[in-house]
């Protein structure tokens, strides 16, 4: 199989395209032909060597697969499987294994792809989608609430306001200004960042905030605080130094496939939509890197085959 390989660290470049044996599956696995894979910060930062010696989920073996979620159609069923079938469409997660044609992945990460759901958000839904049920979840989110997003506009962002809007909530979005249009077509208010935050938060919510989420750093977090006494509602995916310091929840994704089978559901049902801002193909894994790293542009990056 071709895959997107890397055997040191550094900038995007380091990315090329190898080709590798197709994996086996195993008990209770499935082998899937991979159709779109989600390309994820955090794809860049195992890249780069953040994680160099850290162990953990993203300890790299050279040469190293990147990518974590994906979309594609069941080509084998490993012994013992039975709630699939070759040529079901899936979607779901895999650590370190996603950016190639084919990737073995156990039953327990996969769910049935809608039938509405195009390829490129069903390869992009898994990461961005579970990191934001997980933290509204971990913050109590819940009807009637005012909630507070920072970087609204982004890949986690864009579906956590939506999944606090289906909590029955208010939602107030931070972003640039050439993305308050779109927050407002999602029925989110839209504050810019910077200088006087706080002051523009509380002019659109004269009765508080409730609760905040920091996908953004940048300040988000003192912000936050400021206009949130109970720390235990302010959370953090990015921030992890300052977090300590002031208190406040720090947040990493809880991967489950009961949370994947409501965020598709969802998807399904018209509830939840999933802005894909730029379409690559496999062999262009770096210029999606590139793209990430920018920091800037709503909604996600695939990778597509």
């Amino acid at each position: 199989m071709k895959a997107i390989t890397f055997s040191k660290y550094g900038t995007p470049d380091v990315l090329q395209l190898t080709e590798l044996p197709d994996p086996q599956p195993g008990p209770g696995q499935v082998g899937v032909r991979i159709k779109a894979s989600g390309v994820q910060p955090v794809d860049c930062a195992v890249r780069s060597g953040w994680f160099a010696g850290k162990g953990g989920p993203f300890e790299e073996t050279f040469p190293q697969i990147l990518g974590n979620e994906f979309a594609g159609v069941i080509d084998i069923r490993g012994e013992g499987v039975e709630h699939f079938a070759e040529g079901d469409e899936v979607l779901g997660w895999q650590t370190l294994a996603c950016y190639a044609e084919y990737v073995v992945v156990p039953i327990d990460q996969i769910v049935q792809k809608p039938k509405n759901m195009p390829w490129e958000v069903a390869g992009g839904l898994s990461g961005a989608g579970q990191t934001a049920h997980t933290a509204l979840e971990e913050l109590g989110v819940r009807r009637g609430d005012t909630v507070l997003i920072h970087a609204a506009a982004g890949a986690v962002g864009t579906v956590a306001v939506q999944l606090a809007q289906i909590c029955g909530t208010s939602v107030i979005g931070t972003a640039s200004e050439p993305n308050h249009d779109y927050l407002r077509s999602l029925g989110v208010i839209p504050v810019t960042y910077g200088e006087g935050l706080t002051d523009r938060v509380k002019a659109v919510a004269p009765n508080g905030v409730d609760a905040a989420l920091d996908a953004a750093g940048r300040g988000a977090l003192e912000a936050s605080v400021e206009l949130i006494e109970n720390r235990n509602r302010v959370g953090t995916l990015v921030d992890f130094e300052k977090a300590p310091d002031l208190g406040v929840k720090i947040i990493r994704s809880k991967r489950s496939v009961t949370r994947l089978e409501e965020l598709a559901e969802f998807y399904a049902d018209g509830k939840l939509k999933i802005h894909i801002r730029s379409r690559y193909p496999l062999e262009k894994a770096a210029e999606a890197h590139r793209e990430v790293e920018t920091g800037h542009g709503r909604g996600k990056v695939v990778l597509l085959q």
